[in-house]
């Protein structure tokens, strides 16, 4: 009891407080039988996907953070930098009608583009802004990195201006499929489909391949794994490389599911994003992606689930206040996130 100060009793209040308001609602929108089987199953598609697309970015943070131990702020707008760069290509495959003759190499050039712009973006922050102040107080390259995301919010602004640009129709990603009595858009289906291959062979990568392995050995102790033979400046920038590519890669799967791309798109997909590192617990790969899916799917069911019931008129308006109690939640009752506690045993 001597441990247990004031501050620890207000928080877990706080936290019942919400769990319980959570239950009443919860309890009280089930109740009333408004919504059927068909709608629960349209939120869970939807949230998964969008939780597919924020586990991508969330890579791209909780990597750097295993590695450097910083947060790079500046990552939502390398997950800008991609999609928007690569809708003018898209356009223009668009306006030729190639991109309706051919839509599978069309996507392809689309994402390779965004991946490379968003690569280059990444690796140029680590160079220019990041590796100069590698042994500052941590204080310093946190500022930095904010500052580097406004810089590079501003300067897509005045290269491709301030409007919102709505991405070219793929034809093909059009449409529905029916699974019983059952509707799942196709889109939503290639997004998680895309999501978890990428996903997939990213961890396969950082667990299976000796640049890997030595990415690892770099976040376990960089003074060892230098003993070793290990070029940390290569592996750290590497570790920008991947997540460059996955923030590249969610872009253009978030353009082409929400149709539109603009100078500040990267702002609440990465707030989201890193959200979904921290549930997950911060610095590991497997949480970042699987608080991404639990993010995405409680952000999708929370506003109608916990709120309708309680009687407030435009429950989904409320979807990223939901978002966010669900970090203080797990804040307050995990503070090293859904799979923090294991990494930390196993490193001890």
């Amino acid at each position: 009891m001597e441990r247990v100060s004031v501050t620890d009793v207000l928080m877990w209040l706080v936290g019942g407080a919400l769990v319980a308001l959570i239950v009443v609602g919860s309890t009280a929108t089930l109740a009333t039988g408004r919504y059927t089987a068909r709608h629960w199953f349209d939120f869970v598609i939807f949230g998964l996907a969008q939780g597919s697309i924020y586990a991508l970015i969330a890579m791209g943070y909780t990597m750097v953070y295993g590695v450097l131990r910083m947060i790079n702020f500046a990552h939502s707008e390398v997950f800008m930098s991609g999609p928007y760069t690569a809708y003018y290509v898209a356009a223009a495959l668009n306006a030729s009608g190639f991109l309706d003759r051919q839509p599978i190499l069309s996507l392809l050039i689309v994402f390779l583009v965004a991946m490379a712009t968003s690569t280059t973006i990444a690796v140029l922050l680590e160079r220019i802004a990041y590796r100069p102040l590698r042994f500052a107080p941590r204080l310093i390259p946190l500022i930095t990195a904010i500052g580097a995301s406004f810089f590079l919010q501003y300067t897509f602004k005045g290269l491709y201006g301030s409007g919102f640009q709505a991405y070219p129709v793929v034809k093909m990603l059009e449409g529905e499929w029916w699974i019983g009595a059952f509707r799942i858009l196709k889109i939503q289906v290639v997004v998680i489909l895309a999501a978890a291959l990428l996903m997939a062979a990213l961890y396969a990568f950082i667990q299976l391949t000796r640049v890997g392995k030595a990415i690892r050995a770099v976040s376990e102790d960089k003074a060892i794994a230098a003993l070793m033979g290990i070029d940390i400046d290569q592996m750290i920038a590497t570790t920008f490389v991947i997540g460059g590519m996955s923030a590249g890669a969610a872009g253009v799967l978030y353009a082409l599911m929400f149709k539109q791309v603009n100078f500040y798109m990267g702002f609440i997909p990465g707030i989201k994003a890193f959200t979904a590192a921290v549930l997950g617990g911060i610095g590991n790969i497997p949480g970042a992606m699987l608080g991404g899916i639990f993010l995405g799917i409680f952000e999708s069911l929370g506003p109608i689930l916990f709120l309708d019931g309680l009687g407030v008129r435009a429950p989904y308006q409320l979807k990223d206040a939901i978002a966010f109690t669900m970090l203080v939640l797990v804040l307050i009752f995990r503070p090293t996130g859904i799979l923090g506690e294991r990494l930390a045993v196993k490193k001890a």
